[in-house]
Protein backbone atom coordinates (compact mmCIF):
# COMPACT_ATOMS: atom_id res chain seq x y z
CA UNK A 1 0.00 0.00 0.00
CA UNK A 2 1.18 3.54 -0.67
CA UNK A 3 1.46 6.07 2.09
CA UNK A 4 -1.57 8.26 2.77
CA UNK A 5 -1.37 11.35 0.57
CA UNK A 6 -1.56 14.83 2.02
CA UNK A 7 -4.80 16.73 1.25
CA UNK A 8 -4.84 18.21 -2.23
CA UNK A 9 -5.85 21.78 -2.95
CA UNK A 10 -8.24 21.97 -5.88
CA UNK A 11 -9.54 24.98 -7.83
CA UNK A 12 -12.32 26.87 -6.05
CA UNK A 13 -14.87 25.84 -8.70
CA UNK A 14 -14.03 22.17 -8.21
CA UNK A 15 -13.78 22.35 -4.43
CA UNK A 16 -17.38 23.59 -4.26
CA UNK A 17 -18.56 20.76 -6.52
CA UNK A 18 -19.57 17.23 -5.71
CA UNK A 19 -17.83 14.04 -6.78
CA UNK A 20 -15.30 13.20 -4.06
CA UNK A 21 -14.49 9.49 -4.23
CA UNK A 22 -12.88 7.61 -1.35
CA UNK A 23 -11.77 3.97 -1.61
CA UNK A 24 -10.35 2.41 1.55
CA UNK A 25 -8.74 -1.00 2.08
CA UNK A 26 -10.67 -2.55 -0.82
CA UNK A 27 -10.29 -6.28 -1.49
CA UNK A 28 -12.10 -8.23 -4.21
CA UNK A 29 -11.97 -11.96 -5.04
CA UNK A 30 -13.63 -14.26 -7.58
CA UNK A 31 -14.42 -17.93 -6.95
CA UNK A 32 -13.19 -20.02 -9.87
CA UNK A 33 -13.57 -23.79 -9.77
CA UNK A 34 -14.37 -23.63 -6.09
CA UNK A 35 -11.17 -21.71 -5.34
CA UNK A 36 -11.19 -18.08 -4.17
CA UNK A 37 -8.77 -16.01 -6.25
CA UNK A 38 -7.91 -12.44 -5.18
CA UNK A 39 -8.37 -9.86 -7.95
CA UNK A 40 -7.87 -6.61 -6.03
CA UNK A 41 -5.98 -6.16 -2.79
CA UNK A 42 -5.67 -3.26 -0.33
CA UNK A 43 -6.80 -0.55 -2.75
CA UNK A 44 -6.69 2.93 -1.21
CA UNK A 45 -7.51 5.85 -3.49
CA UNK A 46 -8.95 9.31 -2.87
CA UNK A 47 -10.15 11.47 -5.77
CA UNK A 48 -11.05 15.13 -5.36
CA UNK A 49 -14.14 16.74 -6.94
CA UNK A 50 -13.40 17.79 -10.51
CA UNK A 51 -10.20 15.73 -10.75
CA UNK A 52 -9.32 13.57 -13.78
CA UNK A 53 -7.57 10.35 -12.73
CA UNK A 54 -6.20 7.80 -15.20
CA UNK A 55 -5.55 4.14 -14.32
CA UNK A 56 -3.01 2.02 -16.20
CA UNK A 57 -1.69 -1.49 -15.71
CA UNK A 58 -1.20 -4.85 -17.38
CA UNK A 59 -4.20 -6.85 -18.57
CA UNK A 60 -5.71 -8.78 -15.70
CA UNK A 61 -4.64 -6.38 -12.93
CA UNK A 62 -8.26 -5.55 -12.06
CA UNK A 63 -8.66 -2.10 -13.62
CA UNK A 64 -12.08 -2.76 -15.13
CA UNK A 65 -13.16 -4.74 -12.06
CA UNK A 66 -12.39 -1.66 -9.97
CA UNK A 67 -14.59 0.49 -12.21
CA UNK A 68 -17.44 -2.03 -11.95
CA UNK A 69 -17.24 -1.83 -8.17
CA UNK A 70 -17.23 1.97 -8.21
CA UNK A 71 -20.22 2.18 -10.56
CA UNK A 72 -22.10 -0.35 -8.43
CA UNK A 73 -22.41 -3.27 -10.86
CA UNK A 74 -20.80 -5.58 -8.28
CA UNK A 75 -21.26 -5.22 -4.52
CA UNK A 76 -19.32 -8.28 -3.34
CA UNK A 77 -16.14 -6.82 -1.89
CA UNK A 78 -14.60 -5.91 1.43
CA UNK A 79 -13.52 -2.41 2.36
CA UNK A 80 -15.19 0.91 1.61
CA UNK A 81 -16.19 2.80 -1.51
CA UNK A 82 -17.80 6.17 -0.78
CA UNK A 83 -18.94 8.98 -3.05
CA UNK A 84 -19.36 12.26 -1.19
CA UNK A 85 -19.44 10.27 2.02
CA UNK A 86 -22.20 7.87 0.93
CA UNK A 87 -21.31 4.19 0.67
CA UNK A 88 -21.65 2.77 -2.85
CA UNK A 89 -24.09 -0.14 -2.70
CA UNK A 90 -25.70 -0.27 -6.14
CA UNK A 91 -25.91 1.62 -9.42
CA UNK A 92 -27.05 5.23 -9.33
CA UNK A 93 -27.45 8.23 -11.63
CA UNK A 94 -24.72 9.81 -9.49
CA UNK A 95 -22.26 7.61 -11.39
CA UNK A 96 -22.10 7.30 -15.18
CA UNK A 97 -19.95 4.93 -17.23
CA UNK A 98 -18.72 4.79 -20.83
CA UNK A 99 -17.42 1.50 -22.23
CA UNK A 100 -15.07 0.70 -25.12
CA UNK A 101 -18.13 -0.11 -27.23
CA UNK A 102 -20.44 2.91 -27.54
CA UNK A 103 -23.52 0.69 -26.94
CA UNK A 104 -25.89 3.01 -28.81
CA UNK A 105 -29.18 1.40 -29.85
CA UNK A 106 -29.06 1.04 -33.66
CA UNK A 107 -32.81 1.68 -34.14
CA UNK A 108 -32.67 5.03 -32.32
CA UNK A 109 -31.35 8.36 -33.55
CA UNK A 110 -28.46 10.03 -31.79
CA UNK A 111 -30.92 12.38 -30.09
CA UNK A 112 -33.12 9.49 -28.92
CA UNK A 113 -30.11 7.52 -27.64
CA UNK A 114 -29.01 10.42 -25.48
CA UNK A 115 -32.52 11.22 -24.23
CA UNK A 116 -32.93 7.58 -23.18
CA UNK A 117 -30.75 8.23 -20.14
CA UNK A 118 -33.31 10.75 -18.87
CA UNK A 119 -36.47 8.67 -19.31
CA UNK A 120 -36.46 7.31 -15.75
CA UNK A 121 -35.93 10.74 -14.21
CA UNK A 122 -38.53 13.32 -13.23
CA UNK A 123 -37.23 15.78 -15.81
CA UNK A 124 -40.14 17.33 -17.79
CA UNK A 125 -40.17 16.51 -21.49
CA UNK A 126 -39.47 20.09 -22.62
CA UNK A 127 -36.55 20.33 -20.23
CA UNK A 128 -35.23 16.94 -21.43
CA UNK A 129 -35.14 18.24 -24.98
CA UNK A 130 -33.08 21.25 -23.93
CA UNK A 131 -30.66 19.15 -21.87
CA UNK A 132 -30.15 16.75 -24.79
CA UNK A 133 -29.56 19.65 -27.18
CA UNK A 134 -27.03 21.18 -24.78
CA UNK A 135 -25.09 17.92 -24.51
CA UNK A 136 -25.12 17.30 -28.25
CA UNK A 137 -23.54 20.74 -28.60
CA UNK A 138 -21.09 19.94 -25.80
CA UNK A 139 -19.69 16.96 -27.71
CA UNK A 140 -19.67 18.83 -31.04
CA UNK A 141 -22.38 16.75 -32.72
CA UNK A 142 -24.86 19.52 -33.51
CA UNK A 143 -26.46 18.77 -36.88
CA UNK A 144 -26.40 15.00 -36.32
CA UNK A 145 -29.41 14.81 -34.00
CA UNK A 146 -31.40 12.61 -36.42
CA UNK A 147 -28.47 10.42 -37.48
CA UNK A 148 -28.51 6.71 -36.62
CA UNK A 149 -25.44 5.03 -35.10
CA UNK A 150 -24.44 3.39 -38.41
CA UNK A 151 -24.28 6.87 -39.94
CA UNK A 152 -21.73 8.05 -37.38
CA UNK A 153 -17.98 7.51 -37.36
CA UNK A 154 -16.44 5.60 -34.47
CA UNK A 155 -15.26 8.82 -32.83
CA UNK A 156 -18.65 10.47 -33.21
CA UNK A 157 -20.39 7.43 -31.70
CA UNK A 158 -18.07 7.51 -28.68
CA UNK A 159 -18.73 11.22 -28.20
CA UNK A 160 -22.45 10.42 -28.30
CA UNK A 161 -21.89 7.78 -25.61
CA UNK A 162 -20.06 10.36 -23.48
CA UNK A 163 -22.96 12.79 -23.93
CA UNK A 164 -25.43 10.08 -22.88
CA UNK A 165 -23.38 9.39 -19.75
CA UNK A 166 -23.15 13.09 -18.87
CA UNK A 167 -26.76 14.02 -19.58
CA UNK A 168 -27.89 13.00 -16.07
CA UNK A 169 -25.19 15.24 -14.59
CA UNK A 170 -23.42 12.48 -12.64
CA UNK A 171 -21.07 13.38 -9.84
CA UNK A 172 -18.56 10.89 -11.25
CA UNK A 173 -17.96 9.69 -14.80
CA UNK A 174 -16.13 6.39 -15.28
CA UNK A 175 -14.47 5.62 -18.62
CA UNK A 176 -13.50 2.00 -19.33
CA UNK A 177 -11.11 2.01 -22.31
CA UNK A 178 -13.47 4.41 -24.12
CA UNK A 179 -11.05 5.07 -26.99
CA UNK A 180 -9.53 1.60 -27.31
CA UNK A 181 -11.40 0.63 -30.49
CA UNK A 182 -10.57 3.81 -32.41
CA UNK A 183 -7.85 4.20 -35.03
CA UNK A 184 -4.80 6.27 -34.05
CA UNK A 185 -5.83 9.57 -35.68
CA UNK A 186 -9.42 9.38 -34.45
CA UNK A 187 -8.16 8.51 -30.99
CA UNK A 188 -6.03 11.66 -30.82
CA UNK A 189 -9.00 13.76 -31.93
CA UNK A 190 -11.35 12.24 -29.34
CA UNK A 191 -8.69 12.63 -26.63
CA UNK A 192 -8.70 16.35 -27.39
CA UNK A 193 -12.49 16.40 -27.31
CA UNK A 194 -12.60 14.53 -24.01
CA UNK A 195 -10.12 16.97 -22.50
CA UNK A 196 -12.26 19.90 -23.71
CA UNK A 197 -15.45 18.31 -22.32
CA UNK A 198 -13.79 17.72 -18.96
CA UNK A 199 -12.48 21.30 -18.83
CA UNK A 200 -15.99 22.56 -19.64
CA UNK A 201 -17.93 20.31 -17.25
CA UNK A 202 -15.36 19.82 -14.48
CA UNK A 203 -17.01 16.52 -13.59
CA UNK A 204 -14.88 14.07 -11.64
CA UNK A 205 -13.59 11.52 -14.17
CA UNK A 206 -11.73 8.22 -13.79
CA UNK A 207 -10.46 6.54 -16.95
CA UNK A 208 -8.99 3.08 -17.43
CA UNK A 209 -6.63 2.82 -20.40
CA UNK A 210 -3.74 0.70 -21.67
CA UNK A 211 -2.26 3.77 -23.39
CA UNK A 212 0.25 5.40 -21.02
CA UNK A 213 0.61 8.47 -23.24
CA UNK A 214 -3.17 8.93 -23.21
CA UNK A 215 -3.28 8.51 -19.44
CA UNK A 216 -0.68 11.23 -18.94
CA UNK A 217 -2.15 13.59 -21.54
CA UNK A 218 -5.57 13.57 -19.86
CA UNK A 219 -4.97 12.78 -16.20
CA UNK A 220 -4.15 15.05 -13.27
CA UNK A 221 -2.81 11.84 -11.71
CA UNK A 222 -2.02 8.42 -13.12
CA UNK A 223 -2.58 5.35 -10.96
CA UNK A 224 -0.17 2.56 -11.94
CA UNK A 225 -1.43 -0.88 -10.96
CA UNK A 226 0.49 -4.10 -10.39
CA UNK A 227 -1.09 -7.52 -11.10
CA UNK A 228 -1.68 -10.79 -9.27
CA UNK A 229 -3.56 -9.56 -7.31
CA UNK A 230 -4.28 -6.06 -8.57
CA UNK A 231 -2.97 -3.34 -6.29
CA UNK A 232 -1.81 0.24 -6.57
CA UNK A 233 1.89 0.25 -7.33
CA UNK A 234 2.47 3.97 -7.81
CA UNK A 235 0.59 7.22 -8.24
CA UNK A 236 2.11 9.75 -10.63
CA UNK A 237 1.22 13.42 -10.39
CA UNK A 238 1.24 15.25 -13.74
CA UNK A 239 2.25 18.83 -13.03
CA UNK A 240 1.02 20.42 -16.25
CA UNK A 241 -1.97 22.70 -16.94
CA UNK A 242 -4.80 21.85 -19.33
CA UNK A 243 -5.03 21.95 -22.30
CA UNK A 244 -1.73 20.14 -22.65
CA UNK A 245 1.06 20.14 -25.18
CA UNK A 246 1.71 16.56 -26.31
CA UNK A 247 5.34 17.46 -26.86
CA UNK A 248 5.93 18.56 -23.27
CA UNK A 249 9.21 17.05 -21.99
CA UNK A 250 7.59 16.08 -18.66
CA UNK A 251 5.02 13.89 -20.44
CA UNK A 252 7.76 12.02 -22.30
CA UNK A 253 9.83 11.62 -19.12
CA UNK A 254 6.90 10.24 -17.13
CA UNK A 255 5.87 7.97 -20.00
CA UNK A 256 9.32 6.38 -20.12
CA UNK A 257 9.32 5.87 -16.35
CA UNK A 258 5.85 4.31 -16.25
CA UNK A 259 6.55 2.02 -19.22
CA UNK A 260 9.76 0.88 -17.57
CA UNK A 261 7.78 0.17 -14.42
CA UNK A 262 5.07 -1.78 -16.27
CA UNK A 263 7.51 -3.89 -18.28
CA UNK A 264 9.77 -4.73 -15.32
CA UNK A 265 9.34 -7.89 -13.30
CA UNK A 266 6.35 -7.71 -10.94
CA UNK A 267 7.03 -5.88 -7.71
CA UNK A 268 6.48 -7.34 -4.30
CA UNK A 269 3.81 -5.49 -2.30
CA UNK A 270 6.41 -4.23 0.14
CA UNK A 271 8.30 -2.51 -2.68
CA UNK A 272 5.42 -0.31 -3.81
CA UNK A 273 6.58 3.28 -3.73
CA UNK A 274 5.51 6.68 -5.04
CA UNK A 275 6.93 7.89 -8.36
CA UNK A 276 8.31 11.44 -8.13
CA UNK A 277 6.02 14.03 -9.65
CA UNK A 278 4.48 17.22 -8.38
CA UNK A 279 4.06 17.70 -4.66
CA UNK A 280 0.55 17.34 -3.27
CA UNK A 281 -0.92 20.77 -2.85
Amino acid sequence: MIAEARPRTVPESAAAAKGALSISDLDKSFTIGGVSRPVLEAIDLHVEPGEFVSIVGASGCGKSTLLRLIVGLDDEYSGEIRLDGERVATTSLDRGIVFQDHRLFPWMTLEQNIELALLNTETPKARRAQIVADHIALVNLKGFEQAYPHQLSGGMAQRAAIARALVTEPKLLLLDEPLGALDALTRVHVQNELQRIWMTQRSTMIMVTHDVEEALYLGDRVVVMAPSPGRIRRIVDVDLPHPRDRGAPLLHKLKDEILAELTASPAEPGNLVRLPGREER
